[in-house]
């Protein structure tokens, strides 16, 4: 353990930058809380979005980050804002016509349009507890509701009636001229009609800590500040909910970067350090633009699970937090198969490169060993040529390739497999565009034919690059099972034939062979799929059988 410490002490990892900086503040003493305090926000205002779940994750890393090199005790909450005014009714609910009557009330007292829960804020809660429990989050979950009615908030709501002049200070210097007319930190929540309203403050009374205003028809209300009657402007929520938990440490997307300074302002004149903070950069759908809550566009968690495997989306979340991502179906097998790879790297590395190794930061001690001896790249090819609808028929293939693996010794390939029958068809398939071949490809594929037949034909093909490329090297054991030796096959043809680049010999292979633009290392591809099935498929190829 003690290794372990000191490594993670100076690993450039960025969950243990993270964790080092929140670990400087209690080097002179323990917080006095009795443990350290990571805190996640969201706003229930539309279905929970990966990047929601994406937030929690990385919080997660740097709260194990931590425990590696601390053993002061920490906590995790999930804060809901769920208080907050509906100000648009989401596109991606159904109902919208009977939502639209409840605009500007808070999310938890708007009906739930699907009719499961109480209300809007309720479901999409529930929704984003069970995205966190399918990935075994361990965290405490506060609604705002629950926590401004029951009297949690009131001690810093009353601070906030007392320091309200110092407060206004720092929010009115951020606000436009017209704005800072009618801006008040406190949004009274009407006793009538239960609509959070957004009216200036007549005054705010620090003897009995309550506000007096008029509402929109110009009666004149006072309401306390405490018990659930009112609510904080977001901005100084932020910052007041800080200072209520004490919180340590907490992650937020770029777009809340400029206003950071705000948040950390308002905690310290409630009295509170201001917690650590780590700024990312934002989720994008394919068209590059922002993931947003309520137009639901991009993957949602229940889309990526459907073809791919939970630790394939942490592996995605964990790389490069500070660069805008694209968040589409096509970025799903390479995350799988790069998350596999950092699986194989994992058991040879020491102890500094595993701290480095994303799977450390999504496994914490228990990483698992890789049992995908086939990429899921070469699985969705292999799907694809094979017309597979099962993955008992994928199974058929990958045991000429691997005739000790199986479904139990496997299970990580085995649920592959099943992903990538599912991912091929509605992904690959509709996609797929054959083309007939060049001259110059139909040469040499007509020749790759004859090599997979004849085993000195093969090894001529080799000797004649060689010697194309004056090398004096001995040929290969012929092995008809070995993907290095059907590799070099597939290598010498393109050299022989004068592809230049030589990329696009293997372009030409996918395109004809298997309707994409991109595939497999075709020496694996044909190791897996079979000699006898491979040249059928080249000879269906340039017959234009598999064109349309």
């Amino acid at each position: 353990m003690t290794d372990l410490r000191d490594a993670a002490m100076t690993s450039k990892a960025w969950p243990f930058e993270e964790a080092r900086r929140v670990l400087k503040r209690y080097e002179k003493a323990p917080p006095e809380k009795g443990y350290v305090l990571f805190e996640t926000g969201y706003g229930p205002s539309g279905l929970p979005h990966i990047g929601t779940f994406g937030e929690v994750l990385r919080t997660t890393m740097v709260r194990r980050a931590f425990e590696v090199i601390s053993d002061i005790p920490t906590k995790l909450i999930s804060f809901s804002d769920d208080v907050d005014g509906m100000r648009k009714v989401p596109g991606n609910v159904p109902n919208r016509g009977m939502m639209a009557e409840h605009l500007q009330r808070p999310l938890t007292s708007v009906p739930d349009p699907f009719g499961t829960h109480e209300s809007f804020g309720h479901h999409n809660n529930a929704m984003l507890r069970r995205f966190l429990d399918t990935f075994g989050f361990e965290y405490d979950f506060i609604s705002a509701t629950e926590f401004y009615a029951s009297g949690q908030f009131d001690e810093i709501l009353k601070l906030a009636v007392e320091r309200y002049d110092d407060i206004m200070k720092v929010m009115l210097k951020s606000l436009r001229d017209e704005r800072q007319q009618t801006y008040s930190i406190f949004l009274p929540i009407h006793p009538e009609t239960g609509r959070v309203l957004y009216v200036p403050m007549k005054s705010v009374n620090s003897a009995d800590h309550t506000i007096t205003f008029d509402d929109e028809e110009g009666r004149e209300w006072t309401l306390p500040v405490t018990g659930g009657h009112v609510k904080l402007q977001w901005k100084p929520d932020f910052g007041a909910r800080w200072a209520a938990l004490g919180v340590d440490f907490e992650m937020f997307g770029k777009d809340h970067s400029t206003n950071a300074p705000i948040y950390s302002r308002i905690c310290e004149i409630l009295g509170t350090k201001a917690p650590e903070t780590y700024s990312y950069e934002l989720f994008l759908d394919e068209h590059g633009q922002k993931i947003s809550k309520s137009s639901g566009n991009g993957i949602s968690i229940d889309e990526w699970l459907t073809y791919a495997s939970t630790e394939s989306l942490s592996y995605f979340m964990y790389a490069k937090p500070k660069t805008a991502k694209r968040m589409h179906f096509d970025v799903i097998p390479k995350a799988v198969d790069e998350y596999h790879q950092q699986l194989r790297a994992y058991a040879d590395q020491d102890t500094a490169k595993r701290l480095a190794n994303p799977v450390f930061h999504i496994h914490g001690h228990n990483v698992p060993a890789s049992t995908m001896v086939v990429p899921f790249a070469m699985l969705l090819n292999l799907a694809s040529v094979s017309g597979a609808e099962e993955k008992e028929k994928l199974w058929g293939f990958i045991n000429r390739y691997a005739p000790d693996a199986s479904p139990e010794k496997n299970p990580d390939l085995d649920q592959a497999a099943g992903f990538a029958i599912r991912y091929y068809n509605d992904f690959v398939k509709p996609t797929r565009q054959f083309r007939a071949a060049t001259d110059q490809e139909r040469a040499a594929m007509e020749e790759l034919v004859v090599c997979l037949r004849d085993a000195e034909k093969a090894l001529d093909v080799i000797a004649r690059k060689n010697a194309q490329e004056g090398k004096d090297m001995p040929l290969p054991a012929v092995n008809w099972q070995d993907d290095e030796f059907l590799q070099s096959i597939v290598f010498a043809i393109g050299k022989t034939h004068g592809f230049d680049p030589l990329r696009a010999w293997f372009s030409g292979l996918y395109e004809v062979l298997l309707g994409a633009s991109q595939g497999p290392r075709f020496g694996g591809f044909i190791a897996l799929y079979g000699i006898d099935e491979t040249v059928k498929l080249i000879e269906d190829g340039l017959a234009g059988r598999l064109i349309g």
